[in-house]
């Protein structure tokens, strides 16, 4: 039997995405993040913007210049999301039509905004699914949800269970917008972190996509120079509440935020230890370093391994072996 299984047991994991996701609008924004995502590799995806990036108005040719880029051979790891408007808005279905009938076998995925229910954001689905079967697109493609409206924070436990989504992001500025001057502004910054209400529904989302396998990703952060800002932030939706994926805006923040929300090199190696050690015991329990571990931890340290592997760090082979043989 295959070392994740013994572990998990088919319990549903999150699926390893790169831990940061870049949002670009502009077609000057999108060609520069292809170029970084070229130069750099797959470490990040990046998001096309079909909603706030659109022009009023042209909200159409935008549809197809995103999907003229997605198509072209700037994009070279096919790891571009697209984010398309939300369900309310008059273009939806015409974003829907473009994107996926025209760009969908390399589209990573489908963010859906503004959701107001998982009702709704499976009529969404559906929508997406239909005009990828009428394109002859033999996959499901993996969707995407952003939670900024009371409805979708009401529903988010049931939003993390459809199948098809992969993560759930947090809307923050829409969320402490839709509270109508109840929440202080600074909350819509680093304050969201102290505030009741916006930790509260960091938390809910968090927990919603940890107990359905789903990946929770993290808001903006505003500053786009400050690295210790861009890091703290970082680090405390990470450690504080559980997040395993954040926005980028700009390119100052990506590296950042990949280098933060990654395993580093003396995790990696920690965690290669001790589950060639328990390879070698055969699943059963050891000592390391002086404490004992079991099943319970070897499946904590077999995602900060995941996560390396994924993130395309440097593992020893042995490492790699042991991943691969998942």
């Amino acid at each position: 039997m295959q070392a994740n299984q013994v572990l998990f047991q088919g319990e549903a994991l999150p699926r390893a995405l790169p831990v940061c996701d870049h949002y670009a609008g502009t077609e000057v924004r999108m060609r520069k993040a292809l170029a970084l995502q070229s130069e750099l590799g797959p470490i990040f995806d990046i998001t096309f913007d079909c909603e706030d990036g659109a022009p009023v108005g042209q909200e159409s040719e935008h549809a197809e210049l995103v999907a003229q880029l997605v198509l072209s051979s700037e994009n070279k790891f096919n790891r571009v999301g697209v984010r398309i408007h939300d369900p309310s808005h008059p273009s939806w279905k015409k974003d829907v039509a473009t994107l996926v009938g025209k760009a969908g076998t390399r589209i990573a995925f489908v963010m859906i905004p503004k959701v107001e229910s998982a009702q709704q954001t499976q009529m969404v689905i559906d929508e997406i699914n239909r005009v990828a079967k009428t394109a002859n697109i033999h996959r499901a493609i993996p969707i995407q949800v952003l939670i900024e409206t009371h409805g979708a924070l009401h529903d988010v436990y049931a939003l993390a269970a459809l199948p098809q989504i992969e993560s759930l992001s947090f809307g923050l500025m829409d969320f402490v917008s839709a509270h109508h001057g109840a929440i202080p502004a600074e909350a819509m910054d680093r304050g969201q972190f102290d505030h009741p209400l916006v930790a509260r529904a960091m938390l809910e989302i968090s927990a919603a996509c940890h107990a359905h396998g789903k990946v929770p990703s993290h808001n903006v952060c505003t500053n786009i120079n400050d690295v210790a800002v861009i890091e703290s932030d970082t680090l405390r939706a990470k450690n504080e509440f559980g997040y395993m994926r954040k926005w980028s805006i700009h390119p100052n923040q990506i590296p950042v935020i990949v280098k933060t929300l990654s395993p580093s090199a003396h995790e990696l190696e920690i965690a290669g230890s001790i589950l060639l050690a328990a390879q070698e015991a055969n699943w059963g329990p050891i000592q390391f370093e002086g404490k004992l571990h079991d099943r319970a931890s070897y499946r904590y340290f077999w995602t900060v391994l995941q996560k390396g592997f994924a993130g395309g760090q440097n593992l020893p082979a042995k490492l790699e072996r042991l991943f691969k043989s998942a």
